[in-house]
């Protein structure tokens, strides 16, 4: 099966399911001021940005088996900017 995506939309739309899960799991754990766009964007910056021949398995792998507080130090340090 051909994995290819022709936009970051596209590619966004496919994974939301797991940043989805991911969210849930954060709000679980008390996490509640953190949402879909900041997992997405924590991915992007620290995980993926110099990724090549990433999967689509190996974005859900990373999405659903990173650590929490992890997820949580990026989003506080942004807010923290602001």
């Amino acid at each position: 099966m051909d994995e290819t995506f022709s936009s970051l939309e596209e590619l966004y739309n496919r994974l939301l399911p797991a940043l989805k899960s991911k969210k849930r799991e954060l709000h679980q754990n008390h996490m509640i001021y953190i949402d879909v766009k900041d997992i997405w964007e924590y991915f992007c910056v620290n995980k993926w940005n110099r990724g090549v021949n990433l999967t689509l398995f190996d974005m859900v792998q990373d999405i659903l088996n990173t650590e929490n507080h992890l997820i949580d130090i990026y989003v506080q340090k942004k807010k923290a900017k602001f």
